[in-house]
């Protein structure tokens, strides 16, 4: 059965992208790290909220922009949206239901990770009960304004289970299972 995983890298400071949605910070913090090329192949499908598909790109500029993982995955990626584009997108499906993107996402990965990209999308399958796992690659930096990794005012604590943590010279992975 797949597992829905939300793995994200965010600053020391909590965001995961800068004021606006910039993503130009994490280009330096980019970097070899094992676990994430491991992780790459468990892979089996995205599901990605429509500000995250359509939002900038660290590897903007490069040969890698627009590409999952900068070109280091590919699959089935489905994008939550209620404003699907005019013209297909390929390999990507618009879906603009919650409880149907993750049933779609879930099938195509055929029991492999559906890797859950973008903050309002982890949080809404947090409060629906299908996310299972988040891992956080913390990077040495402080940005102080931005995209949290997780916001939801006035919510209640979501427990989580310490699975691994791992030390690479540019970030900290922490890995964890959410817990019911």
């Amino acid at each position: 059965m797949s597992r829905l995983l939300y793995s994200v890298t965010m600053s020391a400071d909590g965001f995961i992208a800068g004021p606006g949605g910039d993503m130009s910070w994490l280009t330096p913090h980019l970097g070899p790290n094992p676990l994430v090329d491991e992780l790459i192949g468990e892979i089996g499908a995205l599901l990605v909220g429509r500000r995250t598909f359509s939002g900038d790109d660290p590897h903007r500029g490069t040969e890698k922009e627009g590409k999952a993982f900068g070109g280091g995955w590919e699959g089935p990626q489905f994008v939550l949206t209620h404003r699907a584009p005019g013209s297909p997108v390929p390999g990507v499906t618009f879906v603009g239901d919650l409880a149907r993107a993750v049933a779609a996402a879930k099938e195509a990965a055929g029991g492999k990770y559906v890797n859950v990209l973008g903050a309002d999308v982890a949080r809404q399958c947090l409060e629906a009960g299908v996310l299972d796992e988040v891992l956080t690659i913390v990077a040495p930096v402080l940005l102080g304004d931005g995209v949290r990794l997780f916001d939801r005012p006035g919510g209640t604590d979501v427990r989580l289970e310490r699975l691994r943590v791992d030390h690479v010279p540019h970030a900290t992975n922490l890995w964890y299972r959410v817990l019911r």
